[in-house]
């Protein structure tokens, strides 16, 4: 997916497994913004803030840990929604934990309002911060509170 870069590091925009359905799958829950809308706005609220955004997705969770391995020496920070992995993942958390940016999860969705195996996040234990409920807005406010962080929270 597209990609824009700043003199400063971007932050790594991530997303996990089925997110490319967006706007198709259970859109009672996720509603109809696609995974491109999501981009859209991400690269759109990123130029807002000054902030470079690398936005990507996959299905697979050894991609999304080579993701968070790279953006310990890439990236300003990380925004992750790992979706499914978030509750099944220690591979994750120990990639999240390794990688010494800060990490704000996202989702679409409430999971403390869904099933209950949604109720436990790996990613929660790497995260200085979850936001959800908020539909692609948790986007947006998950970048807001990157821009927000004190230099020391971003230094490399």
């Amino acid at each position: 997916m597209g990609r824009i870069l700043m003199t400063e590091r971007p932050v790594y925009v991530l997303n996990g497994p089925n997110l490319n359905l967006l706007g198709l799958r259970q859109p009672e829950i996720y509603g109809a913004t696609t995974l491109e809308d999501l981009r859209a706005l991400c690269l759109e609220t990123g130029a807002r803030l000054g902030l470079g955004i690398d936005f990507r997705q996959t299905n697979h969770e050894g991609v999304l840990v080579e993701w968070i391995h790279e953006a310990r020496t890439q990236a300003r920070a990380v925004v992750l929604n790992a979706a499914a992995y978030t509750h099944t993942s220690v591979a994750l958390l120990d990639a999240l934990l390794a990688c010494e940016r800060p990490v704000v999860e996202v989702h679409l969705s409430n999971i403390h309002r869904r099933e209950a195996f949604r109720h436990h996040s790996y990613v929660s234990q790497a995260a200085l911060g979850m936001i959800c409920g908020f539909g692609a807005h948790g986007y947006v406010l998950a970048l807001e509170a990157v821009a927000a962080l004190p230099p020391a929270a971003r230094s490399s």
